[in-house]
């Protein structure tokens, strides 16, 4: 009985510690670390999938020339298109410099909300929407 009684009082020692009135802010600011996070591991998951298709990629190249296929073929599978190249690095500028300028906002508005995501939010949108244009107006030239 008295292992029960010392395991509750273990328990609900936490709850007791903070007991203080749980305000909207401590909410507010778990739902920003859990967004934040979120993002973040997102991010390294593109990371890690970007790494993982240059590697099969150049795995697929080195069979390629191992197989001995015919010139004509092996060319058109081989041949990659620079701009392409520069555009994905365009794209990771936008990106970053779209979150940069959105940290730097959040960290002028605090404290830190559901604002921070919203402008977290349209920061990221408004720095793919940059690149949309620069692809967009590339293109026509």
């Amino acid at each position: 009985m008295k292992r029960i009684a010392s395991i509750a009082i273990v328990m609900a020692a936490p709850f007791m510690a903070n007991a203080q009135g749980t305000g909207e802010r401590v909410a507010e600011r778990e739902v920003f670390e859990i967004c934040s996070t979120i993002f973040t591991v997102g991010l390294f998951m593109l990371f890690i999938l970007a790494i993982i298709k240059r590697y099969m990629d150049y795995r697929l190249k080195a069979k390629i020339v191992d197989k001995g296929i015919p010139e004509s073929i092996a060319s058109s599978i081989l041949q990659t298109n620079p701009k392409e190249d520069r555009n994905m690095n365009i794209k990771w500028f936008a990106l970053l410099a779209g979150i940069g300028a959105g940290l730097a906002i959040v960290n002028y508005t605090q404290p830190l909300g559901i604002h921070s995501l919203a402008i977290m939010a349209f920061c990221v949108s408004a720095s793919f929407l940059g690149y949309y244009l620069f692809t967009r107006y590339t293109e026509k030239e």
